[in-house]
């Protein structure tokens, strides 16, 4: 068989080359735009990575914050940034809802990224109020089925997590509530508490308050595993919604033409400070969960996110804006 030297030596010399890209990445600080609030679940997220990149990689990693534009305003300087490694973005799903969600985005949320890992992953909680009379995800249902469109739930907002959550969770149980968005958690547990609202899906740490002293009912966990701080409580799939899940999740991307070297370094990177038995501990505290994703696995489950919340955005007849 006669070989091409000139192809195999072209081979050689892209392979060193991507490899070299690698091994001298990061060669300058790393910055990562979070374009929501400090504070904020993926804002703390990140910054517990970052101080770990930073000792591995002998770089500052400086987390920062550009809010405005529904996110759009921080995503669109990472869009527009140097396809290098060097300025990367820290989102949440957030950053796929808005694919399905709005019409007028400076960049597409899914060509102009390169998914590089998933972070941390959280189910949350469906609660309903002490004085329902439910005691699980089947009562809620039967409920709902007999009094279409008169009973209600809440969210964060139109096209938040929590409000695609619900949504997700009445389509496929075939159900019909009124969506009464409430200002927070705390006015939303209020809400579930006084008797005004039927249910939310809320995050753990607002409302283990209220379950604890019996004010509030957890029915079920929306993720696909209960959780490890309650591991009694079921999974809304176990709960008579077969194959339901949704959590709120978070991750990193760089600009879409970052090199795959490159993009695989910093996967595999914090993949290894989300391992350590440190951080695996701080996670399992804040009932998140890691999963290993290569960026191929997390490019693909970006992907089934996206295209199930336009399912659900569809379904729901949700208007994108």
């Amino acid at each position: 068989m006669r070989v091409d030297i000139r192809l195999v030596t072209g081979l050689a010399g892209a392979c060193f080359c991507m490899g070299g890209i690698a091994q001298s990445y990061p060669s300058a600080p790393v910055r990562v735009i979070v374009p929501l609030a400090q504070g904020g679940g993926v804002d703390a997220i990140v910054r517990m990575v970052t101080p770990k990149l930073a000792e591995m990689w002998g770089q500052a990693v400086t987390v920062e914050n550009h809010v405005g534009g529904g996110g759009s305003v921080g995503s669109s300087l990472v869009a527009k940034a140097p396809a290098d490694g060097h300025t990367l973005l820290g989102n949440s799903n957030a950053h796929v809802v808005s694919a399905a969600l709005r019409t007028n985005l400076p960049y597409d949320p899914l060509k102009d990224f390169a998914p590089v890992a998933f972070l941390t992953g959280q189910g949350y909680v469906l609660v309903v109020g002490k004085d329902s009379g439910f005691k699980s995800v089947k009562d809620l249902i039967a409920a709902a089925r007999s009094k279409p469109g008169e009973l209600k739930f809440t969210s964060a907002g139109i096209g938040s997590g929590t409000h695609l959550m619900a949504e997700k969770f009445n389509v496929e149980a075939g159900i019909k509530l009124l969506h009464m968005p409430t200002a927070g958690a705390g006015a939303a547990n209020d809400e579930i508490i006084a008797g005004r609202i039927t249910y939310w899906f809320s995050s753990l740490t607002p409302a283990m308050p209220h379950i604890r002293e019996g004010r509030l009912i957890a029915l079920a966990v929306s993720g696909a595993k209960r959780l490890g701080t309650m591991p009694e409580l079921p999974t809304v799939a176990e709960s008579g919604v077969p194959g339901y899940e949704s959590t709120l999740w978070y991750g990193i991307w760089a600009p879409a033409a970052t090199p795959a070297a490159v993009v695989n370094k910093i996967s595999s990177d914090i993949a290894r400070v989300l391992a350590a038995p440190d951080m695996s501990e701080r996670l399992v505290k804040m009932s998140a969960e890691s999963r290993a994703m290569t960026p191929a696995e997390f490019a693909r489950f970006v992907q089934a996110e996206a295209e199930s919340t336009a399912r659900t955005v569809k379904a729901a007849g949700i208007q994108p804006q």
